[in-house]
């Protein structure tokens, strides 16, 4: 599986997910030439770490077919973006290692399984 982890990454969410034998690409700033040069019209999944830049979702769905995408970070979503994310998770809720093991058995399953 192929992984954009994009924004400030506090909880090592990309370290956990590439621990589980992902290839992850890192963006800081999740704009649509840093998405593209990360390669977001490859990836099967979009982790973004930071509410403040939901603009990426709607973004990086236009850019890929079947992406998925998950928030990682606490705080709430704004509303245009909240109906785009596949799933939202709050770090204080689940840690990193369980996030990857999850996407990690979502691959293994395929889309829509």
């Amino acid at each position: 599986m192929r992984v954009i982890v994009a924004g400030v990454d506090d909880h090592d969410v990309a370290v956990a997910i590439a621990d589980e034998g992902h290839a992850v690409e890192r963006v800081d700033l999740a704009n649509r030439p840093a998405l593209e040069g990360a390669g977001v019209h490859e990836v099967d999944v979009l982790v973004l770490t930071e509410v403040r830049q939901a603009t990426a979702i709607p973004v990086a769905k236009d850019l890929t077919d079947d992406l998925q995408v998950v928030v990682y970070a606490d705080g709430s979503l704004p509303d245009f973006a909240r109906g785009q994310a596949d799933l939202a998770v709050d770090p204080d809720l689940l840690d990193p290692g369980t996030v990857a093991e999850e996407l990690d058995s979502q691959s293994q399953r395929g889309p829509g399984q």
